[in-house]
């Protein structure tokens, strides 16, 4: 196949370009950059100009392939709900391109939208849409779904809150940045509340496997189903020789920032359907192990 792949030089997206084209497929990569094209193609790869919010290069790029990998976002967290939006837009005008045919469109959400309470696991068949949740994120699945009901193969990818590996920037680079700057590794309450994982290379797998199943779905790319986060407080506490303390959840905001929602959670998910469903297992280590190996920490 050849697939359109957004997102292509990001943290995930890098990896599903190299799992795609190591299985025999080629790529088309969406970049907005010269290094970015650069890194396209000595990963093998084909460049394709555009942008999120430039949609006739979104349409061009499905146009041009036989399925669709939708990894891009703007992680501006100061506008959240703004860059949700953006990503709606995205994924209706890309869908649009594939009306008629059985062409995959593969979009990307977050766990929490696969539960319907605080502390509830999430799992793939429970559906989110603004009734179920408030999450800004969900305008991208009920994007996907409104692409469904008009008969396009559209699926969805939920990732955990933290898709680690070397080069991660993701939530625990901030956790660990947080905990340099007021001299001690934290978490809220007890600690007890959780946080599924996956590493990156798991993750690009499953990518690939949904796309090539082509069955309208949602997934879950879920390696650690829930980690306590006192326990990733207290590696990071380690590494970095800082005490590791309790901070109340009426205190989480001054001392976590915007942060302290998402470390607060309790977010615990399943990917049970979706190893029922493709055959994928989680084959890399997890994340506290991937801690313990200290690339997180250099420099």
């Amino acid at each position: 196949m050849r697939v359109f792949v957004t997102g292509a030089t990001g943290f995930i997206g890098s990896a599903i370009v190299k799992e795609l084209i190591g299985a025999g497929h080629s790529v088309l990569g969406l970049t907005r950059s010269d290094e970015g094209a650069k890194a396209l193609e000595a990963a093998g790869a084909q460049v394709h100009r555009g942008t999120l919010q430039d949609l006739d290069s979104l349409r061009s790029g499905v146009a041009a392939s036989d399925g669709v990998i939708h990894t891009a976002f703007i992680h501006d967290f100061s506008k959240f709900q703004e860059n949700c939006e953006t990503d709606r837009q995205a994924i209706a005008a890309m869908g649009a391109v594939l009306a008629g045919s059985n062409r995959p469109l593969i979009v990307t959400s977050g766990t929490g939208l696969g539960a319907y309470a605080p502390g509830e696991v999430a799992i793939e068949t429970n559906v989110a849409t603004s009734k179920t949740t408030h999450h800004p994120r969900v305008a991208s699945e009920e994007a996907a779904a409104a692409l469904t009901a008009q008969g396009i193969n559209a699926s969805i990818m939920r990732l955990p809150p933290s898709v680690h590996d070397k080069g991660d920037h993701g939530f625990v680079p901030i956790l660990i940045g947080i905990a340099r700057e007021k001299g001690l590794s934290a978490y809220v309450g007890d600690g007890q509340n959780r946080w599924p994982a996956v590493h990156r290379l798991d993750a690009a797998h499953l990518y690939r496997l949904a796309l090539e199943k082509g069955i309208s779905a949602t997934y879950h790319a879920v390696g650690d189903a829930g980690i306590p986060t006192r326990q990733i407080a207290e590696v990071i506490g380690k590494h970095l020789n800082l005490p590791v303390v309790s901070v109340p959840a009426e205190e989480a905001p001054a001392h976590f920032g915007w942060f302290a929602g998402f470390f607060g959670s309790d977010v615990p998910a399943s990917a049970q359907i979706t190893q029922e469903r493709t055959g994928w297992q989680p084959t890399h280590i997890g994340l506290i192990a991937d801690l313990e190996q200290g690339h997180y920490f250099e420099g």
